[in-house]
């Protein structure tokens, strides 16, 4: 049985480890993140505050958005965009690592509490009953304050999350 965590997009560019976790991981990943990976591509803004670093996740994303462009791989993201909240079939990274997009939508819940992005992050962590992965601090002290009903992890505790004992109770 896979873990499961709603992420966006760039983090898995960022955070390389992920594509290779210790067992196998699906990652739920909303559309619009996807989107967000040819704004970064085309960004003058760094990502990182390292130049280096910035160039090497900046090819990432490069690479990223090729495999998601290939045939197989965009049909299958554009069968997750006909339907407000439908998912993609699979997408495969490797042996322990897939991907289903889905076609999350803000509905403004939280209002200006959460940015859009966020706000489809939390939903579709709330629809799917998986826990949240992210890097920013911020959103986490966010979703703890407002005591949204959605478990969340720090990437820096990858190795933590994906421990069997924490998924007993959240896989729907």
């Amino acid at each position: 049985m896979s873990r499961r965590f709603v992420i966006e997009a760039v983090m898995v560019a960022i955070y390389g480890e992920l594509l290779v976790p210790s067992a196998p991981v699906e990652y739920i990943v909303p559309y619009t993140t996807v989107l967000e990976l040819y704004e970064f591509k085309n960004s003058p803004e760094p990502l990182m505050h390292d130049p280096a670093d910035d160039l090497h996740v900046k090819n990432k994303i490069k690479e990223l958005i090729a495999y998601l462009e290939e045939p197989l791989n965009r049909k299958k993201l554009e069968r997750a965009l006909n339907v407000p909240w439908a998912k993609s079939p699979s997408i495969l990274f490797g042996e322990n690592v897939s991907w289903t997009v889905i076609n999350a939508l803000d509905n403004e819940q939280y209002g200006e509490f959460l940015d859009p992005i966020e706000t489809e992050i939390i939903l579709t962590a709330q629809r799917e009953g998986a826990p949240v992965l992210t890097d920013q601090l911020e959103l986490i002290r966010r979703i703890i304050e407002a005591e949204v009903p959605v478990q969340v992890f720090d990437i820096q505790d990858f190795d933590f999350a994906m421990e069997d004992s924490i998924f007993l109770n959240n896989n729907p």
